[in-house]
């Protein structure tokens, strides 16, 4: 599979070429609504504990060619909103610009974007940087002095610094949109400059954390072996250069109509995790130090309109849910693109999230008035309502696709539930169910974002329990808690997972703080989408929970309960993945050969370990998700319902002999999403050992 660049969103050198609009365009009322008869039912689990919010979670981009990039009216805007980390020099341009000469050879460059300006902009944001450096066209050394300069000569404290962006669109797969003036174009290449410019620049300062560019599972090029690389991108990077680096950047453009892209965003779970096994797996010891960022992202279709909110706001928490530590939204300002409708409303084709008061090129359509919020702004704006650094994100979930839930806990112990209508026709009644949380009984604060508003809404009204969401809206609710929450346990410590069979696993955890009385015992619960279960109880910070089921992921958290029966928060969650048995009268080797990125070629070899032979064989496995499929198969019979694969023998290989018979099978696999790979297979039965 390959991917068509968009280059134009990267690259647009807006500012000085674009006039003011004389006027905006007359709004356009939003579409008559249709309510849906039966309440979806939203479960909110203040105990199932997620990541906590960090200082930088919320983010955009900045990019010198805007001239407005330092204006203090821009800045006020991005504070306002909560922006927390600031990303300069913008995406493509990174890989051609020149810091010290503040130039960017074959793009533009506009007055007031040098490098010092963009730092007053940070301060005035209130926010953090995070700064590419030049891999394309540069070289360490220039990196290592661009540290010197911010952090030794004007003693900035930068931090956060990133070797190059999205140098896998350099020609290496084919596709080429970055600039790359290394004759070896290879992730191996890449990989290698990273620890050069990794040691250069922490020379320099060892206080900065350096990140290396990955790419998104299941995305572009994802699976995909170039040249000589050892393996696909992101493989050879970590592989190379993961014991120098401290973070990873990932970008991500879901693609598609309005529709498929609000989807997408339930692809995150998945998506995060394979990230983080594939970092586990390749990027050397004290791996799980490296953080995980995403810089780039937006919204295919509806970008300036209620889509673009939804998305955001979606994406950012689902996100931030997974631990990543930032979020940044493409862009700030970018510029008028192509203009269509998009639910009632115009939508300028328009990657920033504030107008650039451009016109398109014939003059027949004007963006409203610069920096008029588009709805991504007003969507981070209702992020910043929502989660707040040092709040907990816990686990919601509806029965709804077009409804979707995301909760957070704050420090006095109130509950923010921020709740999603991404049908644009329909009006959508919720009832919503609290476990762990207890809700007052008083109207809740209610921050809402229709379909079309210059803003967010905030009043208080009706219950914490009930509420009708508009069609394509986003609403928070801000709810206290019925009881004072003085004197309860502190949370336990993040649990760590050791031992871990087929069947069992021994959880461990750092002890909770007492808090008015002594702590009397602890639980586990297992996270089974937005209800937990509870797995076993110890008075002690360690328990081996059993009944586990093979080849299965499972995240968990521990909760301390005090002797007068007071819970404490969730612990950080822990998520961890039971394997194959030991020893079984069977065993299964998986191997995915070809990926094009959409699908791949696979082999599964079946080998009969026991004491008896087989005359006819079904081996049978569950996919993990709902994504992935077996699109034809050979040396078998293949069927699959829902997400249960089922493969039985032909004539030619029924017989698998005792003591080591075996027989081999292949497939096309496909996938729309993270590709995560089945990890227990069954035998006539039987779960076997997988190699």
């Amino acid at each position: 599979m390959s991917r068509t660049p968009s280059t134009a969103r990267r690259l647009t050198a807006y500012a000085a070429v674009l006039l003011l609009a004389a006027a905006a365009p007359a709004a356009v009322d939003p579409p008559a609504a249709g309510a849906a008869a039966d309440p979806v039912t939203v479960t909110v689990n203040a105990r199932a504990g997620l990541a906590t919010v960090p200082d930088t979670a919320l983010g955009v981009n900045h990019a010198i060619w805007d001239q407005q990039l330092g204006s203090t009216e821009t800045s006020d805007l991005l504070r306002a909103a909560g922006v927390r980390m600031l990303r300069y020099p913008g995406g493509s341009y990174a890989d051609i610009y020149h810091w010290r000469t503040h130039t960017a050879p074959g793009g533009y460059v506009a007055p007031n974007t040098d490098f010092d300006t963009f730092m007053a902009a940070v301060r005035r944001v209130g926010a953090q940087p995070m700064i590419i450096a030049n891999y394309g066209t540069g070289t360490p050394a220039e990196a290592a002095e661009w540290v010197r300069y911010a952090n030794v000569t004007k003693g900035y404290g930068a931090k956060w610094w990133t070797v190059g962006n999205e140098n896998y669109g350099n020609g290496h797969y084919g596709s080429a949109w970055e600039a790359d003036d290394h004759p070896d174009k290879s992730a191996t290449q890449y990989a290698r400059l990273v620890v050069e410019y990794a040691d250069a620049m922490k020379a320099v300062d060892p206080s900065i954390k350096v990140g290396a560019v990955l790419t998104m599972p299941a995305n572009w090029p994802d699976g995909l072996t170039a040249g000589a690389d050892p393996g696909p991108w992101n493989q050879t990077v970590l592989s190379l250069a993961g014991p120098k680096i401290d973070f990873v950047d990932v970008h991500w453009y879901p693609g598609g109509t309005a529709a498929e892209s609000l989807a997408r965003t339930g692809h995150i779970p998945d998506a995060a995790w394979l990230l983080r096994q594939q970092i586990a797996r390749y990027a050397g010891p004290d791996a799980g130090r490296i953080g995980i960022s995403f810089t780039e992202l937006n919204v295919g279709d509806g970008q300036n309109t209620q889509p673009g909110a939804l998305f955001l706001a979606d994406a950012y928490s689902g996100l931030l849910e997974q631990g990543v530590f930032t979020v940044q939204w493409w862009n700030v300002h970018n510029g008028i693109g192509t203009v269509s409708e998009v639910a009632g409303q115009t939508d300028y084709g328009d990657f920033g999230m504030l107008s650039s008061g451009g016109c398109t090129a014939d003059g027949s359509v004007c963006e409203p008035p610069f920096n008029t919020p588009f709805a991504p702004y007003h969507g981070l704006s209702m992020m910043n309502l929502f989660a707040r650094a040092g709040d907990q994100f816990v686990r919601a979930g509806t029965d709804q696709p077009l409804v979707t839930a995301h909760a957070a806990r704050r420090p006095d112990g109130s509950l923010a539930v921020l709740l999603l209508n991404k049908d644009p026709d329909t009006a959508h009644p919720v009832a919503i169910d609290y476990a762990g949380f207890t809700p007052a009984d008083e109207a809740p604060t209610v921050h809402t974002l229709a379909n079309g508003a210059s803003g967010v809404a905030t009043g208080r009204s009706g219950s914490a329990t009930a509420r009708t969401l508009p069609p394509y809206s986003l609403t928070t609710l801000v709810l206290r808690p019925a009881g004072a929450a003085d004197g309860r346990p502190g949370a336990p410590g993040r649990p760590t997972a050791g031992a871990v069979t087929d069947r069992t696993a021994t959880l461990s955890w750092p002890p909770a703080a007492p808090g008015g009385a002594p702590i009397a015992k602890y639980e586990v619960y297992r996270q089974q989408g937005a209800v937990s279960e509870q797995l076993g109880e110890t008075a002690g910070t360690s328990l081996t929970v059993g009944n586990l089921d093979p080849g299965t992921r499972y995240t968990v958290n521990v909760l301390a309960r005090d002797t007068a029966g007071r819970v404490s928060w969730s612990s950080p969650p822990l998520t961890f993945a039971t394997g194959s048995p030991a020893a079984s009268t069977c065993a299964v080797r998986f191997s995915k050969d070809t990926d094009w990125g959409n699908g791949y070629l696979a082999t599964v070899e079946i080998v009969n370990t026991g004491p008896s032979a087989h005359d006819g064989w079904t081996l049978t496995w569950t996919w993990p998700t709902g994504w992935q499929q077996v699109s034809s198969g050979w040396s078998a019979n293949w069927s699959q319902v829902g997400t249960e694969v089922r493969v039985t023998s032909t004539a030619d290989n029924r017989r698998l002999a005792a003591g080591g018979g075996s027989t081999s099978v292949g497939f096309v696999g496909a996938y729309s999403g993270p590709n995560v790979l089945p990890g227990a297979f069954r035998l006539n039965g039987t779960v076997c050992t997988t190699r």
